[in-house]
């Protein structure tokens, strides 16, 4: 019964010519659409999850407190609220990593007078407190300490990246719900064409006895073939294309975003991507059954 189906439903296919092939086209566009600003959206949010970790906040000291008195200035910097770690950096500790940073030219620290660096506290947020608004609430926390001369951190720019990942988020549903739409008319188009081609053959299977359920089967089975078919083609240009512009694109996203290497769909992901094309196709089916048999 099932090779009967699937014949059935490569008949159909068969039959609906151009526009068959049409389906598929749009369907991968769709998804190839659709999956481009979802890859996209995936390494922003890589990178917005790394820099949210990284985020610090610090708080310069007015005066470097004695060794003593270090542990209790860390219990009541982390007393004020919003904060996953604190790291107490010292006035020589803040001078080394001066002369870490200037490299061949960490001489030039040599030449000072005296440190003039301050000690200072450097603060983690928590995951709650690293946002804008739960930075700069942060921000006045530490500020109003009387040990603290300046605190200086945000969160600002971390938000505006999120916010991009989400405007490419509601492009591609967008582009990808229009092309979605086109594909599921052209399939709808295709299967009512093989529905008119197969009226004589469809009421001699009545005659003889075959239920609906297999009669109509194979429509459902076609615009399945026809989605799965799309998807794995757009699922296969963008492997194609990240594995031709990720090793072009890496430096780059090293600089801006941070990101070492750029990420492709996970199987879950792959597979949700093909599930959507064979959805689509099995949608037109449907639809254009519904036409015909209403």
């Amino acid at each position: 019964m099932f090779s009967f189906l699937v014949g059935e439903a490569v008949r159909d296919l068969r039959r609906a010519g151009r526009v068959g092939l049409s389906a598929v086209l749009l369907i991968t566009l769709s998804l190839a659409a659709l999956g481009a600003f979802w890859l996209v959206s995936i390494n922003l949010e890589r990178a917005v999850t790394q820099w949210r970790e990284r985020l610090r906040v610090v708080a310069y000291l007015r005066d470097e407190p004695r060794p003593e008195a270090v542990a209790e200035l860390v219990r009541k910097v982390q007393a004020v609220g919003g904060i996953q770690r604190v790291r107490y950096v010292s006035k020589g500790e803040a001078l080394e990593s001066l002369k870490r940073a200037l490299g061949a030219q960490s001489s030039v620290v040599d030449q000072l007078p005296r440190n003039p660096l301050p000690a200072s506290v450097e603060v983690t947020p928590d995951e709650a407190t690293a946002t804008p608004e739960g930075t700069r609430e942060l921000v006045q926390r530490l500020t109003a300490l009387r040990e603290v001369e300046e605190v200086q951190g945000g969160a600002e720019w971390v938000e505006s990246l999120a916010q991009w990942r989400r405007l490419f988020q509601l492009t591609g549903l967008a582009v990808g719900a229009v092309l979605a739409l086109a594909a599921i008319l052209t399939v709808t188009t295709a299967t009512t064409l093989v529905l008119h081609a197969r009226r004589d053959e469809m009421e001699i299977m009545r005659l003889v006895g075959a239920t609906e359920r297999v009669i109509r089967l194979p429509l459902l089975l076609q615009g399945m073939v026809q989605g799965l078919l799309g998807a794995l083609i757009a699922l296969g240009g963008l492997e194609a294309a990240h594995a031709l512009l990720a090793p072009r694109l890496e430096p780059l996203l090293t600089l801006t975003l941070g990101l070492s290497r750029a990420a492709f769909l996970s199987a879950p992901e792959m597979l949700l991507l093909l599930g959507g094309g064979a959805g689509l196709g099995a949608l037109g089916g449907v639809l254009a059954k519904g036409r015909s048999f209403a």
